[in-house]
């Protein structure tokens, strides 16, 4: 019998959430840290889009690659490996001297966050049983709650004490790492039927396209508000401290939503979810540009709520569609279609650059009704779909 923990779930999917908590901390001190990058290094907007492009191709796309890596290797390595590498090298983000050397930390460490991804949702996914909209509700919502947490505990404390010093973050990931990395359960390596390729995906092509351009327009929303978003707040007079608590916001309500999201699937429906919440948050991404800082942080959190309950949804209900390959799936629906979805960055960027960052935002934000289409087209189930039990959570 499975050890169980809070809400039911078992409690090494806890442990492997607590390592994502630091994972995607240390993963978003990028956007934060450009209203004194920009400076500092003399970037254009657009070429801040074209590193913010450089990293999530590291951090996303390659995560197809891990994927298929941890479907036949050793999937412990990558969860151990990769956040110790993503803590260690994005720290030293303030020691860039050139957009070059910028860039190739960001790769250097966006591959780290990369080789974490896959092996821990497909472990998850493993472990939920018939919660799986839950599980990877719990799990994504660890890497949202990093996420949200790095404006406020990077970017402040670095623009107090110099970019220098950039490497004394690090301090506290080790820490954290070196307590949640000994709580990763024992992974043993996928038998062969349980591996996939991309071929093997082909009976699912259909469904497994459309939700996977759902997720790049979906993504190309998040990021262009995600990186633009302190450059726009620090512009119309807000200090870095302030501009980095709106983001947070942002991205602590993003991760609420995510993780309201997989269970409402688990109740009605991943498609009715996905479709409805991609409508519903147009209108409060639209609004945002429109109104002053305090305004726009209230209409963009609400919007990131929505937005982002999609994200644990997509994984699972993909996972549906196929039998095996777990880590593979995964990782075509996060990283290779969030990287994707990231190349739209240095386009918002030049859009930015000439029209203006509130222009150009405001037309962003029409791009989740594209996706919505999309997801109007998916089947109600995937094939191998796990019926949830009907008790109630404990």
């Amino acid at each position: 019998m499975k050890e169980r923990g809070w809400l039911g779930l078992h409690k090494s999917i806890w442990k492997v959430a607590s390592t994502h908590v630091a994972v995607d901390a240390y993963n978003n001190m990028y956007a934060p840290m450009l209203p004194l990058l920009i400076p500092h290094l003399g970037l254009s907007l657009s070429a801040a889009g074209v590193l913010a492009m450089c990293f999530q191709m590291a951090n996303s796309v390659s995560q197809l690659g891990f994927g298929a890596l941890a479907d036949r290797w050793k999937p412990r390595v990558l969860v151990i490996g990769g956040p110790l590498l993503a803590v260690i090298v994005m720290s030293m983000i303030g020691l860039a001297v050139s957009p070059l050397t910028l860039g190739i930390i960001l790769v250097i460490g966006g591959l780290g966050g990369a080789a974490f991804h896959p092996p821990a949702a497909a472990l998850v996914y493993k472990l939920a049983d018939h919660r799986k909209g839950l599980a990877m509700s719990t799990h994504l919502s660890g890497g949202s709650l990093g996420f949200a947490a790095a404006p406020v505990l990077f970017a402040p404390f670095i623009a107090r004490v110099g970019l220098q010093w950039s490497p004394v973050v690090m301090i506290p990931g080790l820490i954290a790492l070196s307590w949640t990395l000994r709580q990763v359960p024992a992974m043993q390596s996928p038998h062969a039927h349980e591996r996939s390729t991309l071929a093997s995906l082909r009976p699912a092509a259909v469904p497994l396209t459309l939700l996977y351009f759902t997720i790049v327009l979906r993504t190309a929303a998040t990021y262009g508000f995600m990186t633009f978003t302190p450059t726009l707040l620090t512009r119309q007079g807000w200090t870095i401290a302030e501009a980095s608590t709106a983001v947070s916001l942002y991205l602590f309500a993003s991760g609420v939503g995510g993780f309201l999201g997989g269970p409402a699937a688990d109740r009605v429906g991943a498609k009715r979810v996905i479709v409805w919440t991609l409508i519903a948050a147009v209108p409060f991404m639209a609004l945002a540009p429109h109104l002053p800082p305090l305004g726009f942080t209230a209409m963009l959190a609400i919007g990131g709520l929505l937005l982002q309950s999609t994200l644990p949804i997509s994984v699972t209900f993909a996972q549906s569609f196929v039998k095996g390959g777990a880590a593979t799936v995964s990782s075509l629906m996060m990283g290779f279609a969030w990287g994707m979805g990231s190349l739209t960055v240095p386009l918002i960027g030049m859009g930015a650059d000439r029209y203006g960052i509130r222009e150009t935002l405001a037309v962003v934000a029409f791009i989740p009704l594209l996706a919505a289409v999309l997801a109007w087209r998916l089947p109600d189930r995937g094939a191998h779909h796990v019926e949830p039990e009907v008790d109630p959570l404990p």
